[in-house]
């Protein structure tokens, strides 16, 4: 019986080119490839995967938001994160929010037939590059928690509204992507701003892109932003540094 695998990708050349790939392999079915996170929660209930492939970073509701969600409704489901964030801080978010395997994507295709078949038997993966990071943590967790990062300091839902704000939606705009209610939004919005200690939104915007959470603004994004005078803020100051003020990412 092949295993049923479920690709979320906000790339969709990448995404359909891994699915053409695995698609190659006996023992592995594709059975969807999605942009986002909000139809990969719901695919995961109609598609019935073995195996939700995902990156961390993509349209609507983040990936770690998403794994959360989905382990909630399908317990049996296992996640396997696929991104290019190779810091601790994101494998340990991803593994809190209930990820079964960690892999980057400069891995061999190799490495991911073989972390792929590992998670769906119920096993636990990280990709070589960061599980000595991992190992790290556990045996020093006093460094981690003496200077916690802007992404351990935020919940999974704090960091799917951070990163909708900063991609220009309203509060209204986010809770409709979210499924909440507007003051749910905003409640959730003033907490982040105040564990980060944010005072507006282009500061918001700012711990955003320094998170890897948004891109930096370019021109032709400013254009194409709903909140054209945000983006024309940050395009004017020059972007940013990847390190913002007072929050240590």
């Amino acid at each position: 019986m092949s295993i049923r695998i479920l690709l979320v990708d906000d790339n969709i050349l990448f995404r359909k080119g891994l699915a053409a790939l695995l698609s190659t392999q006996p023992d592995l079915s594709v059975v969807g490839d999605l942009r986002g996170g909000k139809e990969a929660i719901q695919a995961s209930l109609s598609m019935e995967p073995d195996v939700i492939v995902m990156d961390i970073i993509q349209a609507g509701v983040n990936g770690l938001d998403t794994v959360a969600q989905i382990k909630r409704r399908q317990l049996q489901v296992k996640v396997l994160m696929l991104t290019a964030f190779r810091t601790h801080d994101y494998v340990r978010a991803a593994l809190r929010a209930g990820a079964d395997g960690y892999v980057l994507k400069d891995a061999t295709f190799e490495e991911l037939l073989m972390c792929t078949r590992c998670v769906a038997t119920g096993k636990k993966y990280l990709s070589p590059d960061v599980s000595g990071n991992v190992v790290e943590g556990l045996l020093h967790p006093e460094h981690a928690h003496a200077n916690p990062s802007a992404l351990e300091k935020l919940t999974q839902r704090e960091l799917s509204i951070l990163q909708l704000i900063a991609e220009g939606r309203t509060n209204s705009g986010a809770a409709e992507i979210l499924s909440l209610s507007p003051k749910t939004v905003e409640k959730h919005r003033a907490s982040l701003m105040n564990k980060l200690g944010l005072r507006n939104a282009v500061e918001l915007t700012m711990v955003a892109i320094a998170l890897g959470l948004v891109k930096r603004p370019t021109p032709m994004s400013c254009l194409e932003c709903d909140s054209g005078y945000l983006m024309t803020s940050l395009c004017r100051a020059g972007g940013m540094a990847s390190g913002y003020g007072p929050v240590p990412v």
